[in-house]
């Protein structure tokens, strides 16, 4: 059993019988009443957000979640195939549960699943990933003011935006929780 105070960012708890991350948290004394934490948790399954109160009475469960590695292997119409990397098994995870992180998928790439009651709810995947520059505008001579950059494409499909001098065929570090530009790759 949690209590209130056990409420913290990141913390998974069992919420409405679906797992809920505490996004955020905010603990408060109220004069001669309890004292509460309001937080905003983010549902892991549908990846909605949602503000709740806890009150001082309050017992939570701990979210029965379980993290497995697993290899990507290929994609199958809406379904992304993976591999149990200690039993060896295939699987298939909706592209519904994938949701953004497909676009950072290639294959044979190394990931940690999320599981609750068993059934995957989720994937993590590095902050920071490599990907080589398939295609990228070509620069305009003269555009240098305020940071200028232009559209590329990554090798999965992605369409980023990177600074005026990244050139097709060149790897760039890409921030994979927003899919923006970090670096290009030494």
């Amino acid at each position: 059993m949690l209590g209130m105070n056990d409420l913290k960012t990141g913390v998974v708890i069992n919420f409405n019988n679906a797992p809920h991350e505490v996004v955020k948290y905010q603990h408060s004394k109220m004069g001669r009443g309890g004292a509460v934490v309001r937080t905003t948790l983010k549902n892991l399954i549908t990846g909605n957000n949602l503000e709740h109160t806890f009150r001082d009475s309050d017992k939570l469960l701990p979210a029965d979640m379980q993290r497995t590695k697993a290899q990507f292997l290929y994609r199958q119409g809406e379904d992304y195939i993976f591999m149990d990397m200690t039993s060896f098994e295939q699987f298939e995870i909706p592209g519904t549960v994938i949701g953004g992180a497909g676009d950072f998928l290639s294959e044979g790439l190394e990931v940690t699943i999320k599981l609750f009651e068993g059934k995957p709810i989720n994937i993590e995947l590095p902050a920071k990933m490599s990907f080589k520059v398939t295609y990228a505008e070509p620069a305009i001579k003269g555009d240098t003011a305020n940071n200028p950059t232009k559209n590329a494409t990554i090798e999965t499909g992605l369409e980023i935006r990177v600074p005026m001098f990244i050139n097709q065929g060149e790897t760039v570090v890409v921030d994979t929780r927003d899919g923006s530009y970090i670096e290009r790759a030494k």
